[in-house]
């Protein structure tokens, strides 16, 4: 395996939980998953689909989110939610990573100089 190969993977592990913070801090108001994709592409966060949608329905299924169709329009969309275990998941993990980020600063702030 080549260095790119290692640096690719170490990235991807680097992203997998930021993308859940970004999911679960996005889902305010109810979204559905297209426009989840939009948002995090908006801001920065490339999730392919096939990524994005395993992920809403396992954090459906530990009871973070909710979702509910909506056949209102002519083409059916399920909305997703954040429930009250998600909103609390969301603070306790917004923390944790900004004492994860606070502690690494400092780690390459130290190494750098």
């Amino acid at each position: 395996m080549g260095t790119e190969d290692t640096l690719a993977i170490h990235a991807q592990e680097l992203r997998r939980g930021s993308v859940v913070v970004a999911v679960l801090a996005l889902l305010g108001e109810p979204k559905y998953g297209y426009s989840l994709l939009q948002e995090l592409e908006a801001a920065g966060i490339h999730v392919d689909g096939n990524t994005l949608y395993p992920l809403l329905r396992r954090l459906e299924g530990q009871g973070l989110l909710s979702s509910e169709w909506n056949t209102d329009e002519s083409r059916p969309r399920k909305f997703y939610s954040l429930t009250a275990a998600g909103l609390a998941a969301l603070t306790v993990l917004t923390g944790e990573w900004r004492a994860l980020r606070t502690s690494l600063d400092r780690v390459i702030r130290k190494a750098s100089s």
